[in-house]
């Protein structure tokens, strides 16, 4: 394999970050691996760009943050999107970047089949399809022969799934619990340093772009219980659907509660627990000098293990060149087994 071509589904900010990611690191991924990246199509929610020859990852930025829409790559516009683009174009892997939906888990689950049906492999930041169909997606991946690498849909940044698959084969584990929204964490952390109410520290956190304009899939904690049924799939290898978790999100949580645990020494954190008996996602008691008592938007985890004891891994668990990096590793990834 000389050359790798990309088709990337999303540009909003993980699928920017991507390009980004792409662009610094290409010239490091041929020295190192031997493989050129060239970016074949992009396709926002009602544009694209393709080009057989390669689109230039600063002009895909460029179009983007100028007009709102890929379409406008000079030469290269197209209307194009979703299956339609991928039964168009040729390619070898897909970056499937498109927003979470938790309802239909669309359109990342036809996406993604549509790749596999093309024998295609596919890296995904996308937690919905994970959640509600994470059988039936490993299933046609296996049936198809390919890979399906979705590191960056649990803790952004924070390398959690890789690690407990490949650095950890070797140990049975029996749990892992952790912090897995960072949005969550950061109104939680200012509610406690600061003295805010939540509604007052939730409108910060939106002013400043941690939080959605619509919350509710951080603040009622649907976003870190699709995470939670991610990792009991492919981790503990429960067979889970959202609907299995318990979740109770921070909306209620009030500040006189958060002082009343500081006084006692405990911060309230929302944590995510996953075990062969337990998927839960609540707001809980942690000891303010325990490993839990992390600020602003990290994400934590801590696996339990029987040969390594517990391993706790952290990292940024959002932000667009963050996620992106967890992106580009499972494209290398992929190429080195190629």
């Amino acid at each position: 394999m000389d050359e790798c071509k990309l088709v990337i589904l999303g540009f909003g900010a993980v699928g920017q970050g991507f390009a980004r990611a792409v662009l610094m690191k290409k010239e490091f991924i041929k020295e190192k691996y031997g493989v050129g990246l060239k970016i074949v199509a992009v396709a926002d929610s009602s544009s694209s760009a393709i080009c057989a020859d390669g689109l230039a990852e600063e002009e895909l930025l460029k179009s983007k943050a100028i007009s709102g829409k890929v379409g406008s790559y000079p030469d290269c516009g197209s209307d194009l999107t979703g299956t339609d683009l991928l039964d168009a174009v040729d390619y070898d892997i897909l970056i499937e970047a498109t927003p979470t939906n938790i309802q239909t888990a669309e359109p990342a689950k036809s996406l993604t089949l549509k790749a596999f049906a093309h024998g295609k492999d596919v890296v995904t930041s996308n937690k919905g399809h994970l959640a509600l169909f994470y059988k039936e997606l490993i299933e046609a991946k296996e049936a198809a022969g390919v890979e399906f690498k979705f590191e960056a849909s649990v803790g952004g940044a924070m390398p959690i799934i890789n690690l407990c698959q490949e650095n950890l084969a070797s140990c049975g584990i029996s749990s892992i619990k952790g912090i897995l929204n960072g949005t969550t964490n950061y109104i939680l952390s200012r509610m406690t340093s600061e003295g805010t109410s939540y509604e007052n520290t939730l409108n910060e956190a939106q002013h400043l772009g941690i939080a959605e304009t619509d919350p509710t899939q951080d603040v009622e904690g649907i976003d870190a219980a699709c995470k939670v049924v991610i990792l009991a799939n492919s981790v503990l290898g429960i067979d889970a659907t959202y609907s299995d978790v318990e979740v109770r999100g921070i909306s209620n949580v009030t500040l006189e509660a958060i002082e009343l645990a500081k006084e006692e020494g405990y911060y309230v954190k929302l944590i995510g627990e996953v075990s062969k008996n337990n998927l839960k996602v609540s707001p809980r008691l942690v000891k303010q000098n325990s490993q839990f008592a992390i600020d602003g938007t990290l994400n934590l985890a801590t696996v339990t293990t029987d040969l390594a004891d517990e391993i706790t891994v952290m990292g940024k668990g959002a932000g667009s060149l963050e996620t992106a990096s967890a992106m580009l590793s499972d494209l290398i990834s992929i190429i080195k087994n190629k």
